[in-house]
């Protein structure tokens, strides 16, 4: 049997299991026993990914199993990454989600309804790349949805009436901008089916040339749409903030590093196979809102002060790079420059495996960090270099990763994409001229803001004084999380290091989206070249350099140090003491200057309560000044609609008055004006 069968029959079996041992077990064998079929299930989907990228294909239908249109399964390479990289999130965040698991009570993510749906929405996170037709597309993406959505509402139950509340509403936002998703979803890619003549991928590939271009706009706009919302692009992006945060710590996991990657795979599958490319004003669309994505969530994870809500906006930022690169890939396509078009692409998907590395750790180190302190907060942590030395070390390592420095993972997929812009300026034409330099300046911004993010994280979070009692008696993590972030950080260093060695997969994952134009990387471990362009780079060499250097440098100061005689003596504090927690940068204090520079972007709000005296109006009492930075699309944009909404529901109550006559009433002019209508259209 081919082994990409194999694995798919074992991760639906597995998923089975799983869930029949969440359902069933007792509390102590519920986590592990379910933990470990999920991590099984995630190594099967690596391995078919693998077996997939390596060049292997396979295909099934299945008519019996859903009637009348069945099932129908297809990987190739494009599949394979996409089936790799959640198999490889899955399987880490599954063992970590061991002992996640064994710190929460029986209403959270350790109860039996939340450890039977969290397989259920493993497999499906795995087997969306490999649906090869309308109707089982559809299954598996709203079953992704619909777990995802009960797993984020796991903690409903516990905590404090505040935190139940902001689950709550975090739950009510998912649910809604999902199925938004989904019913746009659902209406593009019906009008594609009823247009191509059929719902299988293949009969969507044979009739989309014979689509009139009015019907295939519409088509490629409904389902962009709908898989850029999943991919918490803006302004389709207010769940994203919102859900994250409030979903358990793998389970963010999971959402944050596998699921958001589907909704690049839609964009990618149906505008590059199925319908074969596409005018230029479609990709520039979708380079528009990476470019917005992009900088607007890095200019919100900048001034955030909650870890989870910055890590959900820094989502959104990475996968506006990652539509940056599927954009202009698209747009090269559609000037002819095939090869620029072949590189755009592989490093937008290269992109995606780095970031799903690099968050699913920065995720887990935050559920670890969250789990021992019950905090959430930057500005009530510090101190926890201390207190969880593996913890701040993995999410050090993440962090080099997600500001796209060497030797940190995320550096090569963002260089990659540089070389893809630049060399793409000399595809003639006005709009490459004026669009791919904005391009350009968007990825060095974001690039340079997201160190500053990371940064307030790091240094904020856990190098600076503990601010609160909790972050003072942090333990660190049992040893099942720390494995799950080791196999995470262990990938971000080969990542960082012989990326060369996904060369041949993601040319062949390239070429099975439509754009096989050569091989865009060519190279192994010890360095990769850009074919076609004169272009080369070693990440390996590149770290064994910095290495050397900060050995020469650390080597130099001890050296120069011990001719110098040293002192002891006590630090000049003024008077004033011994420095406090209080008196060191808080992250709101931290991001002060960045968010001056952004007020117009930003909008920040302020308000300044003075409380006086009760014997005198002159006398002050007390100050209270507050600042919050709030998500100025959401409130511009779904604010107003949603009081409009709220306003016409409650209008809507006189129409509802009690009496039967007057229903009836409705009942008949209604009729009246549907026979009315029928006679017109006749």
């Amino acid at each position: 049997m081919n082994v990409i069968a194999t694995a798919t029959v074992t991760v639906a079996g597995l998923a089975a299991a799983a869930a029949l041992a969440g359902a069933a077990l007792p509390p102590r064998a519920r986590a592990v026993t379910a933990g470990v079929c999920t991590a099984a299930l995630g190594a099967a989907a690596l391995a078919a990914g693998t077996a997939a990228l390596g060049g292997r294909r396979w295909s099934a239908s299945l008519p019996g199993l859903l009637p009348p249109a069945g099932i129908h399964l297809a990987v190739d390479a494009l599949s394979g990454l996409f089936m790799a990289v959640g198999g490889a999130v899955v399987l880490a965040v599954a063992v970590y989600g061991i002992g996640y698991a064994a710190g929460h009570g029986p209403h959270g993510i350790a109860s039996r309804g939340a450890q039977a749906v969290l397989p259920v929405f493993a497999l499906a996170l795995v087997l969306v790349p490999a649906a090869a037709s309308v109707s089982t597309f559809l299954l598996l993406w709203e079953t992704m949805a619909l777990t995802s959505l009960l797993l984020v509402l796991a903690g409903h139950r516990a905590g404090s009436p505040a935190r139940q509340a902001a689950v709550r509403a975090a739950g009510i936002w998912y649910a809604a901008m999902t199925h938004l998703g989904f019913v746009l979803l659902l209406a593009g890619l019906a009008l594609f089916a009823a247009g191509a003549g059929g719902e299988t991928f293949a009969a969507l590939r044979a009739g989309a040339a014979g689509m009139p271009p009015l019907a295939r706009g519409a088509v490629f706009t409904l389902v962009a749409a709908a898989c850029a919302s999943k991919a918490g692009a803006v302004p389709l992006h207010p769940w994203l903030p919102r859900a994250h945060p409030e979903a358990p710590g793998n389970v963010s996991a999971l959402m944050s590093a596998a699921m958001v990657n589907l909704g690049v795979y839609g964009i990618v599958r149906t505008g590059f196979d199925l319908l074969g490319g596409g005018p230029r004003w479609w990709w520039l669309l979708v380079l528009g809102a990476g470019a917005l994505s992009a900088v607007y969530g890095v200019l919100q994870a900048a001034v955030a002060s909650d870890l989870k809500r910055l890590l959900s906006y820094s989502t959104s930022e990475n996968l506006g790079l990652a539509l940056v690169g599927v954009g202009a890939a698209g747009l090269f396509h559609a000037t002819g420059n095939r090869a620029a078009a072949s590189l755009a692409l592989a490093a937008a998907l290269l992109h995606i495996v780095n970031h799903a590395a690099f968050k699913a750790l920065l995720f887990c180190a935050a559920g670890s960090v969250l789990r021992a302190t019950g905090v959430r907060d930057l500005d009530r942590m510090g101190g926890l270099r201390a207190r969880m030395p593996a913890t701040t070390a993995f999410f050090a390592v993440a962090a080099l990763g997600a500001v796209a420095l060497p030797p940190g993972n995320g550096f090569f997929g963002e260089w990659l994409l540089l070389q893809s812009m630049i060399h793409g300026l000399a595809v003639p034409g006005v709009f490459t001229a004026i669009v791919l330099p904005l391009a350009v300046a968007v990825i060095a911004l974001s690039a340079g803001l997201a160190a500053a993010v990371f940064v307030k994280a790091l240094g904020v979070g856990f190098f600076a004084r503990p601010r609160s009692a909790p972050a003072a008696e942090a333990a660190e993590s049992p040893p099942t999380m720390l494995a799950g972030m080791g196999l995470l950080a262990a990938a971000c260093a080969a990542l960082a290091l012989v990326p060369g060695l996904l060369g041949d997969g993601l040319s062949r994952a390239v070429a099975a989206a439509g754009l096989a134009d050569g091989r865009p990387l060519t190279g192994g471990a010890l360095g990769v070249r850009l074919d076609r362009l004169a272009a080369s780079l070693s990440p390996l060499w590149v770290a064994c350099a910095l290495t050397a250097a900060l050995a020469a440098v650390s080597a130099l100061t001890r050296l120069t140090a011990r001719r110098r005689r040293r002192g002891n003596a006590r630090l000049w504090d003024c008077g004033g003491g011994a420095p406090t927690a209080r008196m060191s940068y808080t992250a709101t204090s931290f991001a002060e200057p960045l968010q001056r520079v952004f007020d117009d972007v930003l909008a920040p709000e302020q308000d300044v309560n003075v409380t006086p005296i009760s014997e005198s109006a002159y006398l002050v009492e007390r100050v209270r000044y507050q600042r919050r930075v709030p998500d100025r699309i959401e409130h511009r944009l779904y604010r107003p609609f949603l009081d409009t909404v709220t306003g016409l529901g409650r209008a809507s109550r006189r129409l509802a008055s009690g009496s039967v006559h007057l229903y009836l009433g409705y009942g008949f002019f209604g009729l009246v004006a549907l026979l009315l209508a029928l006679a017109v259209g006749a």
